[in-house]
């Protein structure tokens, strides 16, 4: 078996600002605290409980809805009914307050002399971290946050994602926990266990009403060792732009999605390849057509994987004519996808020369 080839190293600088960092935090058996008994705090409490945590609940005066939880959950909610102190943020793993007036701003002080990440209810400025809308299809939970200017825009976003999402997709992510073991014992190279997750994706979002199946896990183990042993990399043209990103097909969006590198001719939207990974390599086409595909034959020989972005159909627009011919048959693996329509022949495109176009 081939040694396992070392990823290329990711570009600087691809990464745009952003507002807060999205942190998937283990609470599981940590003590968490939870300081006021308002109803703000009420789901907040029972949130983090469901995240595992052994939560403590200081209030004086607990709500009506407080005082229920506590008793609903006893073994994950422990209500204290007084105000806080200094001493209970000792041991614990991030702090919660939900008061009225001003008291918010001791209790972040003494949160922070304590080391503890703290969130004050519904006071930005007092808050090292914020709870986003949640998409829970555990061990599958998507986060939405709009720092903190918009909840129901996110709550607006939550349903459209939980209507495109099957139902039982949380069982295929619980699938992918126990496939991740046996998968690594293959000891493959990069590019075969992406294979394996690329397949594994595509399977879930297609079937993801029913339960992943062993000959599902197969199926994406024999996809991954028939890609190790191909040596080579994939090649993958993509017919995308000009035109907006939104347009592009979904064929484009996994080509790009699965690509190392990313090689564009002009005329492509910079929207378009914002389609791709952020860590994948952006690389202009050479105007040379025999060093372009010289270069993308020298990635793909290391194994990469390489989507090919230009204007028009690869499967029957002219303008992709010969491109990739001297891949036929190669280690690698060519393939052709539709991304946009190609804006010079409204009419359709006249067929290549060298041939049909390969599967979509």
């Amino acid at each position: 078996m081939s040694e396992p080839r070392r990823r290329a190293p990711k570009p600087p600088g691809n990464i745009e600002p952003l507002a807060t960092l999205p942190i998937f935090f283990k609470l599981g058996g940590r003590r968490a605290l939870v300081a006021g008994g308002t109803p703000p705090a009420v789901w907040k409490a029972e949130l983090i409980a469901a995240a595992g945590a052994e939560v403590h609940v200081v209030a004086a005066e607990p709500c009506h809805e407080m005082a229920e939880l506590a008793e609903a959950l006893p073994d994950r909610i422990t209500l204290h009914r007084r105000g806080w102190t200094p001493g209970d943020f000792d041991g614990a793993a991030i702090a919660i307050g939900a008061f009225e007036g001003d008291e918010g701003e001791a209790f972040r002080a003494a949160a922070q002399a304590a080391g503890v990440p703290v969130n004050v209810i519904d006071v930005p400025p007092l808050c090292e971290f914020q709870f986003g809308t949640v998409v829970a299809r555990s061990p599958l939970v998507i986060g939405i946050s709009t720092d903190g200017a918009a909840p129901v825009f996110g709550q607006a976003l939550r349903a459209r994602i939980e209507a495109l999402l099957p139902a039982g997709i949380g069982a295929w992510a619980a699938a992918a926990k126990d496939w991740r073991e046996p998968l690594q014992a293959l000891k493959l190279g990069f590019a075969a266990r992406r294979r394996f997750w690329e397949l594994f994706a595509d399977m879930a979002l297609e079937g993801g009403d029913r339960a992943p199946r062993e000959e599902d896990r197969l199926r994406c183990m024999e996809e991954a060792t028939a890609a190790e042993a191909r040596a080579g990399g994939r090649v993958i043209l993509v017919g995308a732009g000009p035109g907006p990103a939104d347009q592009a097909t979904l064929g484009a969006v996994r080509a790009l999605q699965s690509a190392d590198v990313i090689l564009h001719e002009p005329g492509v939207a910079p929207g378009v390849l914002g389609l791709g990974r952020r860590e994948a390599r952006r690389l202009p086409a050479e105007r040379d057509r025999g060093q372009a595909e010289a270069a993308v034959r020298a990635l793909a020989d290391e194994g990469r994987t390489v989507a090919w972005v230009g204007p028009g159909d690869p499967g029957t627009c002219a303008n992709w004519a010969g491109r990739g011919a001297s891949l036929e048959g190669s280690p690698s693996v060519l393939e052709r996808v539709a991304g946009l329509r190609c804006p010079t022949c409204p009419d359709g495109c006249a067929a290549p020369a060298g041939g049909a176009a390969a599967a979509q």
